[in-house]
Formats: C-alpha cells, structure tokens, sequence
C-alpha cells in the first residue's frame, strides 16, 4: 500500500530540529513509537486513475498530496506542496504483515507553529527533536524508533540548519531502501541495497556495508560510504597547515 510521511524540520536555539509523533500504543502498526506525520495514500489524493508504478509521477504526486494532508491532520501544520522534496522510498519485506511502501518528503515547518497539536486519535503527542537527541533517547529506552525513521535522523545529523538539509537533498536524486531482516546473536540486522550481505545473508561477506544493527544494547546504522567520507574529514582537519611560501 502506498504511503507517505512529511519530515518537517526548524531551526531551533541549539540547532536543527524535527517534528515527530507519538503514535497510539494501541495500534497495531508501530503502536507507541515516535514517527514523522503520515499515512497511506487515500483515493482522494489521486487525480485520475491510481498507478501501480511507485517512480510513476502521477503516483509521487499522489504521496505529495497525501504528506500535506496527513501532516494537515495530525498536527495542524498547513504545509506548502511545492516546498517538499522527497528524499527517499521505503519498501518493507515481504514477511511484513503489513507492507506499507513509504515516501519520505522533506521540507520547511510553517513559521506559525505554535498552534500544532496531535490529533488525540492515532497521534498522541507532538514533539521537536534534534535528530541526534531522539537517536540517543531511543539507544538509552527513553523513546520507541523504527527503522526508517531512526536512519532517517542519523542522515539529517550533520546539517546545521533546515536551509542545508533543503539544499542537500534538492541536489540528489531519492534514495530507494528496501529492508531485509537478518537474526544474529541478540538482534536483528536491516541490510539495504549496497551491503555486501545483500542477497547472501552473509553478514561477514567482504565488501560494502549498508545496514542498520538493532540490537539489544543499542541501535547502530552503519554503512560504508559514510564512514570513508568521515575518515576523509577526519584526515583533512589533522593536516598540518603548511606556508605555501606566497605570503
């Protein structure tokens, strides 16, 4: 089932911020869990016949629509279509008893944000998090994650501001992360396209990484990519400024 959710993101007084929800603990899909505002693409969102496609235009304009409207009721935010940009497609395994097929948008808060509330139906509380505050609440038990939206926060870790966040991801093309689930020792693993493990189930299997580990002690996203880009920051700032002779 197609589905949508909108990241709404602000500048707040100790640096970037996002919007999540509590969902009821009754739910049987992530009941109890924090999440970003959304749900399934309603008939209502299409104009003219749904498609089956999930790249078709036609079926991101639909999830455009249902992330202004499901952000709409469930916390009162008037968002701006057109300030939405998707960031990434989640399809579940299909073990899933439920398979929603999730586009995750990102965009701008309104700047009247006072009056946002929870709907007090499945949302049950609204709350502003700084994306490396709610990774840490999760790891010490504090708040319940799923997948999607615990990678989604360690991806938005390193930007400063929404006005990054925006200009970065305008410049790429979504990402499209299909999960498989892995049992190990005291865990599950979420492996995605890129891991050497992918299509083995070989966790040990040479090459890239690109996996989340939810274990008992602590969640853990790693991939390999990130990792070399920091070992490369990293290296960058230990080089010694050198006069170059031309002062």
């Amino acid at each position: 089932m197609p589905a949508s959710t909108t990241v709404l993101l602000r500048d707040g007084d100790d640096g970037l911020e996002v919007l999540m929800a509590r969902r009821s603990s009754g739910l049987a899909f992530a009941g109890g869990a924090w999440v970003f505002p959304g749900g399934r693409v309603d008939p209502d969102d299409w104009e003219g016949e749904p498609v089956d496609d999930m790249g078709d235009s036609r079926m991101i304009d639909a999830a455009r629509r249902a992330a202004v409207r499901e952000a709409a009721e469930e916390t009162g935010a008037v968002v701006e279509p057109r300030s939405l940009v998707l960031i990434s497609h989640w399809t579940p395994p299909a073990e899933a008893p439920k398979r929603f097929a999730t586009f995750f948008f990102v965009g701008p808060a309104p700047e009247e944000v006072a009056h946002l509330q929870a709907d007090g139906g499945e949302i049950h509380e609204l709350r502003w998090f700084r994306p490396a505050a709610a990774v840490e609440a999760r790891n010490a038990g504090e708040i319940e994650l799923v997948p999607p939206q615990f990678i989604t926060l360690e991806q938005l870790r390193p930007f400063a501001s929404a006005a990054e966040v925006m200009a970065h991801y305008r410049a790429r093309p979504p990402e499209h992360f299909a999960t498989s689930f892995t049992r190990v020792e005291g865990g599950m693993v979420a492996v995605y396209a890129g891991d050497a493990g992918l299509d083995s189930g070989d966790l040990e299997a040479p090459g890239g990484r690109h996996r989340l580990w939810m274990m008992a002690e602590g969640w853990r996203y790693e991939r390999s990519e990130l990792a070399e880009a920091a070992e490369a920051a990293a290296a960058d700032a230990a080089e010694p400024n050198v006069p170059t002779g031309e002062d």
